[in-house]
């Protein structure tokens, strides 16, 4: 009776405020949750798995060392990924970041062979952690942690700069303004651990390398990297 009446509940709060899809905007059905069933179906996945060399793989090559690099989603200037990530960075909609990470985290764990010890995000700096109030990086990584059943800490690295967007920039000037633009915070102590560092969208890889070598220094640390989305 009381699921009967809770579904009823949910069909009325539907109707008076309906929720629209994140990907085209339609009014979503019972059962669809954030993308609409068609709009699910159609997000480009992007099969990458850290068991076969791919394109996100040789982005690093001769720059910084990682073991191996995943992302989960194209990226491209129209579409459903473009929406869900300028949802969840500028609208406030922090849940597509907890639905993303289930996703890409329930992957990863059927398919195996990364043994993490640690999940990290890619840091805001701190003033524009204030004034957007999330990182949105975060929920997202929490929940590959949870699925790959490893620790998650928030603030090992820190961002040194209050960087302007970089998305029109090339792949120099992204680099020289990139340099030494994160740290360790020193009362961690992540010395021989299997590190994976996790951000939204990759371009050039630039803000990675440089999160990367800020690792450089510590004893037998090994790096992964995965993002929600990569510019195809």
């Amino acid at each position: 009776m009381y699921i009967r009446f809770s579904k009823i509940l949910n069909d009325i709060n539907s109707i008076l405020v309906p929720r629209g899809c994140f990907g085209c905007n339609t009014h979503l059905g019972r059962g669809e949750r954030l993308l609409c069933t068609v709009c699910r179906n159609q997000l480009p996945l992007t099969e990458y798995t850290y068991n076969d060399e791919n394109p996100f793989d040789r982005i690093f090559y001769g720059r910084v060392s990682v073991k191996k690099s995943n992302s989960f989603l194209f990226f491209t200037d129209n579409g459903i990924v473009k929406n869900l990530i300028h949802h969840l960075k500028y609208k406030n909609q922090k849940q597509i970041g907890t639905f993303l990470g289930d996703w890409c985290g329930s992957i990863l764990n059927k398919e195996g062979g990364i043994p993490i010890d640690l999940v990290i995000p890619v840091p805001l700096h701190k003033r524009k952690l204030k004034k957007r109030g999330y990182n949105q990086v975060s929920l997202f990584a929490q929940k590959i942690a949870h699925h790959l059943n490893c620790s998650y800490l928030e603030d090992v690295l820190v961002k040194t700069k209050n960087t302007k967007t970089q998305t029109k920039k090339d792949r120099f000037f992204r680099w020289q303004s990139n340099q030494d633009l994160f740290k360790l915070n020193p009362k961690h102590g992540i010395s021989n651990k299997n590190i994976l560092l996790v951000d939204d969208v990759v371009t050039t890889g630039a803000t990675l390398e440089s999160c990367v070598k800020a690792f450089e220094k510590e004893e037998g640390v090994t790096i992964y990297i995965l993002t929600m989305a990569i510019v195809s």
